[in-house]
């Protein structure tokens, strides 16, 4: 059971560190515009050497920040969880704290998930046509990553619920 829980711990704080990385920079996806290289975040965009705030309201961009904030706050809440669980001392009869890490990374999963779906979705019909020359770039790759990792903590902790059931059932008889 803790070689799992260990296990998750490890993708959990690796996949947590790439969330907030990919969050925060602004190299989400490389393009040229007039001639020279551009790149843009969530955050902002950058022209040449000279970066300025993304200040329009658009919904993707919205929906994306706020999806990638609520999968670090639950990526964050399940290391605190996965932490916890090392202690052993339940806290609450009906409530397992590796079962409860393990949904909280699963959760984290589905939140980065659906940020990246809405990003790709709209730059590739949208801003994939608007610029010629484009890719996605070293940030939108490293929220690929983390959702691998944080999705692969669920599923230790998953794991080491299980054993840990298990083991009790076979105790308690």
């Amino acid at each position: 059971m803790y070689s799992f829980m260990g296990g998750g711990l490890f993708c959990a704080w690796v996949g947590t560190i790439l969330l907030v990385v990919a969050t925060a920079t602004d190299h989400w996806m490389q393009y040229r515009l007039s001639g020279s290289f551009a790149h843009q975040g969530l955050w902002r965009y950058c022209l040449g050497n000279k970066c300025y705030l993304q200040t329009e309201s658009i919904a993707y961009w919205n929906a994306t920040r706020a999806f990638m904030i609520l999968s670090c706050l639950c990526a964050t809440s399940g290391i605190i969880m996965g932490i916890l669980a090392f202690t052993q001392q339940p806290a609450f009869n009906r409530l397992s704290r590796p079962f409860s890490a393990g949904i909280l990374f699963f959760a984290s999963t589905l939140c980065v998930l659906l940020a990246l779906a809405i990003y790709t979705g709209v730059t590739v019909s949208f801003l994939g046509r608007r610029f010629g020359d484009w890719r996605f770039s070293w940030s939108y790759i490293l929220g690929w990553v983390a959702l691998l990792m944080t999705f692969f903590a669920g599923i230790f902790y998953m794991c080491a619920y299980r054993m840990h059931e298990c083991q009790r059932l076979s105790t308690s008889r």
